[in-house]
């Protein structure tokens, strides 16, 4: 998973990582003419897609990524072995032609396509495979989430080269979700091979990189990048893809996403034509849907998002270094460590109300760590936190918080005054509204919440590296798979975000999620693992490390300009963006 930006997920354009493996932390985001080689004289040729974003990538290293502002770049410029229809959710071969599997389990060989160049000109071949998994995910020297979800019971995956076409996985443990999760983007080792050798490679691919060193194999290649205003992808004249007619794909020419302040901005420049997409927040509705025809747009509802929105707190009991002091105040500390203090703070959220105010009644109140569009693996039979402030209330009370000195703040049971600080991203509004009507309410019991919105990435930093907050709302990217959120789960996991890459685990409920996901991911009957991961939900649901919020419908709204567009409720509108092209009189 990874984080994302804003509080709607609406997989707009994660054309090529659709099903993407990992939880990400989410991002805002928002589409000219091209020469023709010889043999692709056709009209479907040229145009652009001009999108909108609410912030800038922190890199371009799909290695190092934990957020959406960065791999809805990468996603497009890279790609992996396999590849998931964004239409019928099933597998496809990608720089992988086939695969075959002993009747083990343990053993896959992949045959590679032979007609694969890095946009520099050289061939793609199995040493870049190997590389990738050996030298990039397994180094212990490079922060990833990728090897938490390819190791298994501190078990990796062997890989070994059986031509430089051929490529053998040897899995120590059977493996579920093993093609799927054979997206994984593939780097070229031509490349970073001397950054790894010299131990430069986290500082590698960063935003200050010229936009030629970027090297990838798929549709699109970094153009342009200007902080602040704008990204511009150009088409790879190299891409190996065809259409069943034969002709190079992809079809557009260029992609400009445009960096805005936040959501309104956004909105602005979608209803100026500036912009060729727009997922809608609820309140957005009534606004566009009745002028669909007039400004020449289609609406789609597709919807529960796949993602999660959640409140969090800081429950890090690790030392800083510098400091030699815990992460978070050890007096809030202990607060946020209570769960009768956090099962509180989640009868204190008023999710109807935000479902029907913020969302126009285009959302959906969220329980489960997985969202009512995952389908198969869902489990609605979860705890569930009615609001109710009373009742929230009299828990803090029987758990010693409480207003001692009548002042109109509780303190703890040494008389330490509840006060925290409540952050959020600044490019979503509609977030800052929940966390505006989730403040209110914990006022109204008595706490003091500073609230105060970052800018995504200076928020994605506090989660991820410098470990400097209090509580959080944020969203993750969501999907079809649960082991592809162990990155997540795990105790010792990269965006295990309450505590996270714990040495061991810190409670028996997080030593027995690990035990599901190391025992679901190698368990291949359908029926046994989905009662593993209904347990998982069940403890999230009842420890509440995250107490889940809303989420929004999917609704998008795309210029009538595409001919082929597909939209579907998990691929979103772009799934199939290389065989996209634009309508004629729509070309500049």
């Amino acid at each position: 998973m990874k984080i994302q930006s804003k509080q709607l997920n609406k997989n707009k354009f994660y054309a090529l990582s659709i099903l993407k493996k990992l939880p990400l932390i989410t991002v805002v985001f928002l589409f000219l003419s091209i020469p023709l080689d010889a043999d692709n004289q056709i009209n479907q040729y040229g145009g652009q897609i001009v999108l909108a974003t609410t912030s800038d990538p922190r890199s371009f290293n799909p290695i190092l990524a934990k957020e959406t502002s960065t791999t809805a770049i990468t996603g497009i410029i890279f790609e992996g072995l396999t590849r998931t229809n964004g239409e019928t959710l099933e597998i496809e071969p990608n720089l992988a032609k086939s695969w075959e599997v002993k009747q083990d389990g343990l053993n896959w060989v992949f045959h590679l396509r032979d007609d694969v160049f890095w946009t520099n000109g050289k061939k793609f071949t199995a040493d870049d495979v190997i590389f990738t998994f050996n030298e990039l995910i397994y180094n212990p020297n490079i922060p990833n989430s990728s090897r938490d979800i390819f190791t298994i019971e501190g078990k990796e995956f062997k890989l070994k080269k059986i031509d430089d076409y051929t490529v053998e996985f040897i899995l120590p443990v059977k493996f579920a979700p093993f093609l799927r999760g054979m997206s994984q983007e593939i780097l070229p080792k031509h490349i970073l091979e001397k950054s790894v050798r010299e131990n430069k490679f986290s500082f590698t691919w960063g935003t200050d990189t010229l936009p030629k060193d970027i090297i990838g194999t798929g549709p699109y290649k970094l153009k342009l990048y200007q902080p602040g205003e704008r990204i511009v992808l150009e088409r790879n004249p190299k891409y190996w893809r065809k259409s069943k007619e034969g002709n190079r794909l992809p079809y557009i020419e260029r992609i400009i996403y445009l960096i805005v302040q936040n959501q309104d901005t956004d909105l602005l420049k979608f209803q100026d034509g500036e912009v060729d997409y727009y997922g809608l927040r609820g309140s957005d509705y009534p606004l566009l849907k009745p002028k669909e025809k007039s400004n020449n747009f289609t609406i789609y509802d597709t919807g529960a998002s796949f993602g999660s929105n959640f409140l969090v707190f800081n429950q890090n009991t690790s030392i800083n270094p510098k400091t030699k002091k815990t992460y978070a105040d050890k007096n809030k500390l202990s607060w946020f460590l209570n769960k009768d203090f956090r099962r509180a703070i989640a009868h204190a959220i008023d999710k109807e109300k935000i479902v029907e105010i913020l969302m126009n009644g285009l959302g959906y109140e969220q329980d489960s760590a997985m969202s009512p569009s995952s389908g198969y693996f869902y489990n609605p039979s979860v705890s569930k936190y009615e609001y109710d402030l009373d009742n929230a209330r009299q828990i803090l009370k029987n758990a010693g918080f409480f207003d001692r000195d009548k002042d109109g703040i509780i303190e703890d049971k040494n008389g330490n005054k509840i006060e925290f600080n409540l952050y959020t991203n600044s490019g979503s509004t509609e977030r800052i509204q929940i966390a505006g009507i989730i403040r209110k309410d914990l006022q109204s019991l008595g706490m003091k919440v500073n609230f105060m919105a970052l800018e995504f990435n200076n928020l994605v930093s506090k989660l991820t590296a410098t470990f400097d907050w209090d509580a959080i709302i944020i969203g993750l990217t969501g999907g079809i798979e649960p082991h592809f959120g162990k990155n997540v789960w795990d105790s010792s996991g990269q965006l295990h975000m309450w505590y996270p890459k714990q040495d061991k685990p810190a409670t028996e409920w997080e030593k027995r999620v690990d035990e599901i996901f190391n025992q679901g991911v190698q368990e291949l009957n359908e029926k046994k693992r989905k009662l593993l991961y209904d347990e998982w939900q069940v403890i999230i649901s009842d420890e509440l490390p995250v107490i889940y919020t809303v989420l929004p419908a999917s609704i998008f709204a795309v210029r009538n300009k595409f001919e082929n567009l597909k939209p579907t409720p998990y691929g979103g509108a772009f799934h199939n963006l290389e065989e996209i092209y634009i309508k004629e009189k729509f070309k500049k």
